[in-house]
C-alpha cells in the first residue's frame, strides 16, 4: 500500500515529468530530475553509514535536501523523525533519546547534535540515479511526530507505512484531483503532519510544491505566493487566513482550484468572506488528529450558503473512506443522533499507539463492537455530536471545558457570543486559577482596544453570570504556534493575577 500509493507513483512522475518543477523554495525552482539526484546521493550515504536503528533524525530545514532526505529514508525502509532547528536543543535531544536515534540528516553546516552521527547532505556528491524501491513491509514505520505531552515531555506518535498509504487512498477518493500542471502551497512546518499531505499529494501527481522559508512571515509570504505564482491548491489554518483578513479586498486568486481549511475549527463568517477572494475554488474543512494520520473527516463548503455550523464553527463533515466515527459519553456508551460526547475514530489510518508509552496508549485507545465487527477506536478528546444526516458538529475540546460554581462551561460558547458581538473578530477564552485557587475565565480579543463595557453588557444578555469573563484583554495580533494555530499557552501567560 505504501509503495503503490506513494513511492511507485513518485517514480512514475520522475520518469514522465522529470523536467517539470517539483519545488519552488525561496523563489528558486527545482525539477523532479534534480530532486531524484538529491534522493539518490542521500540513499548512497545512508547505505554507507553504520546506522543500526530504524529511526533517523531529520533537521527540518526548508530546502530541497530536506525533502529529498524524507524520500531517501523511505526508499531505504527507515522512518524519519523531524527535529525543528528553531526549537530548543534540549527538546530535540529529548526526542532523539526517546526515538533511539543514532543518525541525523542535516542540510546545514552546523552540528546541532554533536553526540549523534550526522550526515551533512549538502556536502554529498551525486554519482548515479537510484529510485529502485526496496521490498519493505507495510507494517514498518514511516515517521514519528512528537507532540506536547502532559508530563512536560514530548510524546511520540508513530505512523506506519500502511497508515500513510491508507491516508493517500482515502484522500484520493474525496474528489480533489491534482495533476502535473498544479501549483501547490506547503505552509506547514515539517514537525506538523499536514505538511506531509502538502508535499506528498503534489509530488505523487507531478505538481510543483511552493514552501515558506523559516525566516519569512508566513501569512505575508503566502499572500505573495498566491498572487505572484497563481497557486491552484493549498491547505491553510484558519488563523493564517484571519491574518490575511485586512487584505481581503485586495486579494483575488481566481487560479485557486482547491482550498483546504484545517488544523483548527473554521469560523463560518471568516470562510464566507475568504471565499470571495478565491472565486473558483472548491473549499473543504478537513479535520484530523495526528493519531489518525493527517485527516479523517471532511466537509465541503457550499458557496451558495446553508452550510452546517455550531456556535459559528463549520461542521467537520463525515468520516473519509475506510474510517468510522462514533460519539461516546463519559461512561463509554455510544451516543445517538444530536447527543454530545467525545468523538472517536477507527480505521486503517490509526497509529498503533504512542511511542514507548503503553499507559497513554491504553488510556486513549479501546476496542468496541460496531455493526457486527470488533473495531479499534481512538479517543480524540474533542466534544462533538452527529446530526440526523450523519454530519459531525464540533463543539470544542474536552480540555477546554471547565467547571465554575459547579457548572460545566464550554469556552467555545463564550468565544461564539464574543464574535457575534464584535462582528467576527477573533476571540479566545481561557480558564485560569486566581490567587485564591478558584477558576476564572479570561477573554482575549484580536483587535485594538474597544469598549469592554459594551462587550460585557452584550455577553450578560446572552449567558449566565458564571460564564462572564473576569478579565478581557485586547491584542492587535494573536501569537501563532509553529503549526499556524492560535497559541493559547502564550495568551495565557499574559493574564495578570
Amino acid at each position: 500500500m505504501f509503495n503503490t500509493n506513494i513511492l511507485h507513483p513518485f517514480i512514475e512522475v520522475v520518469r514522465n515529468y522529470g523536467d517539470n518543477n517539483a519545488f519552488c523554495i525561496a523563489e528558486k525552482f527545482y525539477t523532479y530530475n534534480e530532486l531524484a539526484r538529491h534522493i539518490s546521493k542521500i540513499r548512497k550515504a545512508l547505505k554507507s553509514s553504520n546506522h543500526r536503528g530504524k529511526n533517523i533524525g531529520l533537521v527540518a530545514n526548508d530546502d530541497i535536501e530536506t525533502y529529498a532526505s524524507i524520500f531517501s529514508i523511505w526508499f531505504e525502509g527507515f522512518a524519519y523523525v523531524p527535529l525543528h532547528p528553531q526549537q530548543p536543543v534540549e527538546r530535540n535531544l529529548e526526542i532523539i533519546s526517546q526515538a533511539e536515534i543514532d543518525l541525523v540528516l542535516c542540510s546545514g553546516n552546523n552540528n546541532l547534535f554533536s553526540n549523534v552521527q550526522t550526515i551533512f547532505t549538502s556536502h554529498l556528491e551525486f554519482e548515479e540515479l537510484n529510485l529502485v524501491s526496496e521490498p519493505i513491509p507495510d507494517d514498518a514505520l514511516a515517521y514519528i511526530l512528537f507532540t506536547s505531552g502532559s508530563t512536560g515531555k514530548p510524546k511520540g506518535v508513530p505512523i506506519m507505512r500502511h497508515n500513510i498509504g491508507a491516508f493517500m487512498k482515502s484522500f484520493s477518493e474525496v474528489g480533489i484531483k491534482i495533476n502535473h500542471s498544479d501549483r501547490c502551497l506547503q505552509c506547514f512546518d515539517l514537525t506538523f503532519d499536514v505538511s506531509i499531505q502538502s508535499f506528498l499529494v503534489p509530488l505523487t501527481n507531478g505538481a510543483c510544491t511552493y514552501t515558506i522559508p523559516h525566516d519569512q512571515i508566513k501569512y505575508s509570504y503566502v499572500y505573495g505566493l498566491l498572487e505572484d505564482h497563481q497557486l491552484t491548491f493549498g491547505a491553510m489554518a484558519p488563523s493564517m487566513i484571519r491574518y490575511l483578513r485586512p487584505y481581503f479586498e485586495e486579494i483575488n486568486v481566481p487560479s485557486l482550484r482547491y482550498n483546504i481549511l484545517t488544523a483548527e475549527a473554521s469560523p463560518l463568517d471568516l470562510v464566507t468572506e475568504w471565499s470571495k477572494c478565491i472565486p473558483n475554488a472548491e473549499i473543504y474543512d478537513f479535520y484530523g488528529p495526528t493519531e489518525a494520520t493527517i485527516y479523517c473527516t471532511y466537509y465541503k463548503i457550499n458557496k451558495k450558503g446553508n452550510n452546517k455550523q455550531f456556535n459559528g464553527m463549520l461542521s467537520i463533515g463525515k468520516a473519509m473512506s475506510g474510517l468510522t466515527s462514533i460519539i461516546i459519553d463519559e461512561d463509554g456508551n455510544i451516543q445517538g443522533a444530536n447527543q454530545k460526547g467525545q468523538l472517536c475514530i477507527s480505521g486503517d489510518q490509526l497509529t498503533p499507539g504512542y511511542w514507548k508509552y503503553p499507559d497513554k496508549t491504553a488510556e486513549s485507545f479501546f476496542e468496541r463492537e460496531w455493526k457486527g465487527t470488533i473495531k479499534r477506536f481512538y479517543k480524540t478528546g474533542d466534544s462533538c455530536f452527529i446530526d440526523n444526516e450523519g454530519d459531525i458538529m464540533y463543539t470544542g475540546r474536552l480540555d477546554y471545558q471547565v467547571k465554575i460554581q459547579g457548572f460545566r462551561i464550554e469556552l467555545s460558547e463564550i468565544e461564539y457570543h464574543t464574535r457575534e458581538c464584535l462582528r467576527g473578530q477573533n476571540a479566545v477564552a481561557v480558564a485560569f486559577e486566581n490567587k485564591t485557587g478558584n477558576t476564572e475565565i479570561a477573554l482575549f480579543v484580536e483587535d485594538e482596544k474597544t469598549d469592554s463595557s459594551a462587550l460585557s453588557v452584550y455577553l450578560k444578555s446572552k449567558m449566565p453570570s458564571y460564564m462572564i469573563p473576569n478579565k478581557i484583554y485586547y491584542n492587535k495580533k494573536f501569537p501563532l504556534n509553529s503549526n499556524g494555530k492560535t497559541d493559547r499557552n502564550m495568551l495565557k501567560k499574559l493574564i495578570k493575577l
